[in-house]
């Protein structure tokens, strides 16, 4: 399959589209990744070298893709962390475009905000952005949990609040289709495991992992785990599969470069599982 992501650079470790591609490739799958900013090394670190991408450079890279013919071709777009509203356009843009050229191809919204540990990251407006203008606009949309709360303004302490939440943001029979529901840790589940749910209108599934703790935690987890479940949803066209396939690898990842003494993902190191993750954890209807 043929990826368009637009998505974050950087010249160290793995975030935005140097977590996507690899992953992708390793697949079998081509990327065409279009940089939406090019730096150092990502922010976490607290310092870093380099430049945002101006929505013109994006669009004329997108535009050049298009000149070629090339998104007749294209099965997905992928998109995660937006830096301003004037990007926001670019990828809606971005989106008209190669659902006219291919109207089977999905998109796939990471709506990136923050994280529990974190808070919020981007800038004023841009969850409204997401909310208001992204989302009812995508097929897949991937937040984590504290994505999830603040774009629904709901508090998810227990399964059935996480199932709500997620039902809120998705379509009656219209995008958004699937919510991919990332890093999910509530009250009435084992303290020592993290979960990812697949929620449609009328089906959800669940799946557990062992809870590998790190200090800090790498970056780029959620941008991995976009791409893997975009893949595998494309190709079996099976929620619950792609679900079990994507935090099976990501939980391998995840050990790889816990044993590495690393802060950066190991995706290289851990690439043998990105095409066949072991063990397989098992998926459940909710």
């Amino acid at each position: 399959m043929r990826f368009l992501s637009l998505q974050s650079h950087v010249a160290y470790g793995y975030v935005g589209n140097r977590a996507a591609t690899f992953p992708l490739q390793r697949l079998g799958h081509d990327v065409w990744a279009v940089n939406t900013v090019s730096f150092s090394n990502h922010t976490g670190y607290g310092s870093w070298k380099g430049r945002a991408a101006t929505p013109e450079e994006v669009t004329a890279q997108v535009a050049g893709i298009e000149a070629l013919g090339q998104l007749a071709r294209c099965d997905a777009l992928l998109t995660g962390y937006v830096g301003d509203a004037a990007l926001g356009d670019v990828i809606l843009d971005t989106a008209r475009r190669l659902r006219a050229a291919n109207p089977r191809a999905i998109w796939c919204c990471d709506p990136v905000l923050g994280d529990t540990d974190t808070g919020l990251y981007v800038k004023p407006g841009i969850d409204a952005f997401f909310r208001d203008r992204a989302l009812p606009a995508c097929d897949l949309l991937t937040p984590n949990q504290f994505e999830l709360e603040h774009l629904t303004g709901r508090r998810i302490a227990t399964l059935a609040d996480a199932l709500a939440a997620a039902r809120g943001l998705l379509g009656s029979g219209q995008r958004p289709y699937l919510a991919l529901v990332t890093s999910l840790r509530r009250a009435d589940a084992a303290p020592d495991s993290i979960e990812m749910l697949a929620v449609a209108p009328d089906r959800a599934w669940r799946v557990a992992t062992p809870f590998i703790a790190f200090e800090p935690a790498p970056n780029g987890t959620g941008d991995t785990v976009a791409a893997l479940f975009s893949a595998r949803w494309l190709e079996s066209d099976d929620p619950a599969d792609a679900l079990g396939f994507a935090a099976s690898a990501i939980h391998a990842v995840l050990r790889q470069t816990r044993e590495s003494g690393e802060r950066e993902l190991q995706l290289v190191a851990a690439q043998a599982a990105l095409a066949d993750p072991r063990p397989r954890f098992a998926v459940e209807p909710v």
